[in-house]
């Protein structure tokens, strides 16, 4: 058999995670340093003069140049979607309901889109991940254009998309027994239809033996139910059980609104969101709780540490946390350092447009600043480290989030090279204060080069944008049709999302 053929990557800094760093294990930054890779791992990191001798060993090299290297990021919460947060996160209460579907739509919804334009629409989503910087995403999508939730062929078609360009995801289809609805009178309820919940889960089940035959290392079976105030109790215990036994991840939305979650699961089921998980066998290792911001810390809860940070460490929960995307619907985390010192593990995701995990790291890095009222409490390394290593403990994948011999060779570069960088200090301070995801010039996943230079192997990203500006405009037509408070007239595109400056007739 003939053995693989070895590329040394080289860049003018790189991020690597050592064994025997002084303090304990963890990352540490090499100056002009090369990354050895063989068929999907990598097999040596140097740097100097070492650097240099282990390039001599290569079959290739790819010089990255003035560029930082670092482990490929991991989004918890990687959207696959156009419109998420573009069309919903600039509205007051009451318009934002407008937006939420009617009590009569939810009776009889539809899709939106054809499947060809729900596979083009995920393609879109999943290239935008890799164009950020991405090489590993667990999904989400909004079912708001959806005729209930996500399919087993629907995500079929994303699993083989992103086989085919070569990013690694976490995959299952949505599910929910009821969805969120506005009625008439403005009043918020949920529209419960157990049926299609049952129909819905077990198309995620069904989903988890479909990834199985695939057999493919760049796709793994998770299961993913909707917010859980939406899922029935018996959905969510199935859920636990399908989990245990099969050992299969679980994404779940909990803790993340007041009343639309914590005081709806409180006066209709008696019960918390930590409980319900606990008593549906979720509150386990194997669980990521995508948000987990309403704990008894926020000072919208208790204000105060009643255990539920300690409730979460021994049971092994990791948090997804999406920095950037709770700032622009205006709720936080309070604070990262307790939730870190409590032993928790964090994750990171950014949940909305556009997929950045640097813009989502600064975000993150600002909010601790105020928070702790000292600008040496950003906790950047925490950032960094939790889109990386945290990530790979939530997805119990060792092998990824870090460059060491015998890691997957699932590697991102940021480009400091840009004029508009300006002076490079430290390179992630750099990358951080002055870049985006959008400088990210060269992503492999598995030893596999899955973006280079703005470019993605085998995509015309002028003939997907365009696809994608026309499915977003067919997904905005569709807003006033599920409208509950338009009256007797209907509503119009204009009347819900009107300019942020008026625009003269003809213009």
């Amino acid at each position: 058999m003939t053995a693989a053929r070895s590329t040394a990557i080289r860049a003018a800094f790189v991020i690597a995670f050592d064994e025997r760093r002084a303090g304990g294990p963890g990352f540490v930054g090499l100056r002009d340093a090369v990354v050895h890779v063989r068929g999907d791992r990598i097999t040596a990191v140097a740097h100097g003069a070492d650097g240099a001798a282990l390039e001599a060993l290569a079959d290739e090299t790819i010089d990255l140049g003035e560029s930082l290297l670092m482990p490929g990021l991991i989004d918890l919460e990687g959207l696959v979607d156009i419109d998420h947060l573009l069309l919903d996160s600039w509205w007051s209460p009451g318009h934002e309901a407008r937006l939420e579907w009617s009590e009569d739509y939810a009776r009889a919804p539809r899709e939106v889109l054809d499947p060809e334009e729900r596979s083009a629409l995920r393609r879109y989503g999943l290239v935008q991940l890799l164009l950020h910087g991405i090489t590993s995403a667990m999904p989400i999508s909004t079912e708001i254009h959806g005729a209930w939730a996500e399919t087993h062929d629907d995500l079929l078609d994303t699993a083989c998309t992103a086989s085919g360009l070569g990013i690694r995801t976490f995959l299952g289809p949505s599910y929910r027994s009821g969805v969120h609805v506005t009625r008439a009178d403005g009043s918020a309820g949920i529209h419960w239809d157990e049926a299609k919940g049952e129909a819905a889960f077990a198309d995620a089940v069904r989903f988890l033996a479909t990834v199985d035959a695939l057999d493919d290392p760049l796709v793994t079976g998770v299961l993913v139910p909707c917010r859980i105030e939406t899922v029935s109790d018996a959905i969510l215990a199935e859920t636990g059980r399908i989990s245990a036994e099969r050992g299969v991840l679980v994404r779940a939305h909990a803790t993340q609104g007041l009343d639309s979650e914590i005081g709806v699961l409180e006066r209709e089921r008696g019960t918390s969101p930590l409980d319900l998980l606990d008593r549906s066998g979720l509150l386990n290792e194997r669980l990521i709780l995508a948000h987990g911001v309403y704990l008894d810390v926020h000072p919208d809860v208790h204000g105060e540490d009643r255990g539920d940070l300690a409730r979460l460490a021994a049971a092994g929960v990791s948090i997804a946390h999406c920095p950037l995307t709770n700032a622009r619907y205006a709720f936080w985390l309070e604070q990262l350092s307790q939730y870190l010192d409590a032993g928790v593990n964090i994750g990171l995701g950014t949940d909305s447009f556009p997929p950045d995990l640097v813009r989502a790291i600064d975000a993150g890095v600002q909010l601790a600043k105020a928070q702790h009222g000292d600008l040496g409490r950003g906790m950047l390394a925490e950032y960094v480290e939790a889109a990386t290593l945290g990530g790979a403990r939530a997805l119990h994948r060792p092998d990824l989030g870090r460059i060491e011999a015998g890691a997957a060779a699932d590697l991102v570069a940021f480009s400091l090279a840009d004029p508009r960088m300006g002076a490079i200090d430290d390179p992630v301070r750099t990358l951080v204060l002055a870049g985006t995801g959008r400088d990210a010039c060269f992503s492999m996943v598995a030893g596999r080069v899955v973006m280079r230079d703005g470019e993605v192997p085998g995509v015309d990203l002028a003939a997907l944008l365009a696809e994608g500006q026309r499915i977003f405009e067919k997904l905005r037509a569709a807003y006033p049709e599920r409208d509950a408070l338009a009256g007797t007239g209907g509503s119009s595109e204009a009347e819900l999302f009107p300019p942020v400056f008026p625009q003269p007739a003809g213009a």
